[in-house]
C-alpha cells in the first residue's frame, strides 16, 4: 500500500465535491465543494489549491460509467473535466479514474439515514460522494496492493474516450 495523502474528486455539472486521505491512506474524509467554473479555470485551481494545503501525491477522480458499463453524458464531462486537472497538476501529481458507479446514491441514502433531508443534502452530497469514491479507492488497493484505476494522461480529456 502506497503511502500518502490523496484527494477524492466526484464531479458534477455544479460541483464538485473533494475529499481526501490522511497519509496512511486508510480513512477518505470530506473537504469541500467546489463550484464549477463556467468559464475559466477557477474550479481546477482551487482544487490544486487543496492539493497543496494537503500535500496530497494524486487525484482519484470517479469515472462515472452506466450499470451497464457504458459511456454517458457524465462520463464524458468527468473525462474532461479530469483531463483538465491532469493537464494543470503535470506528471508531479497523477490523476486517476476509479469506478463510481452508484456513488451519489450511496452518499444521498448515507446521508438520508443520519437525517439529513434533500435540501441540506445538496450543499454536502458532493463532498459524500467524493469521501466514497476514495474510501473505495483506497479499500480496493489495500486489498490488491495495485493502485485503482487508470492513470488519465492530459491529453485523454476528450469526450472521444
Amino acid at each position: 500500500m502506497r503511502s500518502g495523502v490523496r484527494l477524492g474528486v466526484d464531479v458534477g455539472r455544479a460541483r464538485v465535491g473533494i475529499a481526501r486521505s490522511d497519509s496512511g491512506a486508510i480513512l477518505a474524509v470530506p473537504v469541500e465543494t467546489v463550484a464549477r467554473s463556467a468559464e475559466g479555470d477557477d474550479d481546477i485551481r482551487r482544487i490544486l489549491a487543496i492539493a497543496d494545503e494537503y500535500d496530497a501525491f494524486e487525484f482519484v477522480v470517479g469515472h462515472p460509467l452506466s450499470l451497464s458499463g457504458a459511456a454517458t453524458p457524465s462520463t464524458d464531462d468527468a473525462v474532461a473535466f479530469a483531463g483538465r486537472l491532469a493537464a494543470a497538476a503535470g506528471e508531479q501529481r497523477p490523476v486517476r479514474l476509479v469506478d463510481e458507479r452508484m456513488s451519489t446514491v450511496t452518499a444521498q441514502q448515507h446521508l438520508r439515514a443520519a437525517g439529513k433531508k434533500a435540501r441540506q443534502q445538496r450543499p454536502i452530497v458532493d463532498q459524500a460522494a467524493a469521501v466514497i469514491i476514495l474510501q473505495h479507492a483506497l479499500d480496493a488497493e489495500r486489498a490488491s496492493g495495485a493502485a485503482p484505476g487508470r492513470v488519465l494522461t492530459p491529453d485523454e480529456g476528450s469526450p472521444s474516450l
